[in-house]
């Protein structure tokens, strides 16, 4: 396994196919997938040996108060490998990120467990979640 920046066209169009699986993601279509990972500060891939795309996230922050985790996503066939893991950890290490005061990301209740296994808390005090749908 190695790890990447930039993703190349093979790649976007690799992450576009891994959108596909999930219901977070699914019906992006690959033109919204090249923008939202170039409109990213921080994308961070993981590809095997053939040089496809295993692992992905990728992080907006103001590389001071909040980098908010986007889509950790890893391929079917490599769930188990604690790939996921790898993921969170680069993001957290990464040098760009180490005077950030706060990591935030949206997860479902399934995935808590998961998530407080690198440090993350629900507890959040009284901030709600808000959103407009601009459609």
């Amino acid at each position: 396994m190695n790890i990447i920046y930039q993703l190349s066209e093979h790649h976007i169009t690799q992450l576009h196919q891994l959108y596909q699986n999930e219901w977070w993601t699914r019906g992006r279509t690959l033109d919204e997938t090249r923008r939202c990972a170039s409109g990213s500060q921080l994308c961070i891939g993981l590809i095997d040996t053939h040089n496809d795309l295993i692992g992905f996230t990728r992080v907006l922050t103001d590389y001071t108060f909040k980098a908010l985790i986007f889509d950790v996503i890893v391929r079917k066939d490599q769930r188990g490998t604690r790939l996921g893991d790898t993921l969170i950890s680069l993001v957290k290490e990464h040098e760009k990120l180490q005077d950030v005061k706060h990591f935030e990301l949206y997860c479902l209740p399934e995935l808590y467990d998961f998530y407080k296994r690198h440090g993350f808390s629900t507890d959040v005090g009284d901030i709600r979640l808000m959103r407009l749908n601009n459609s």
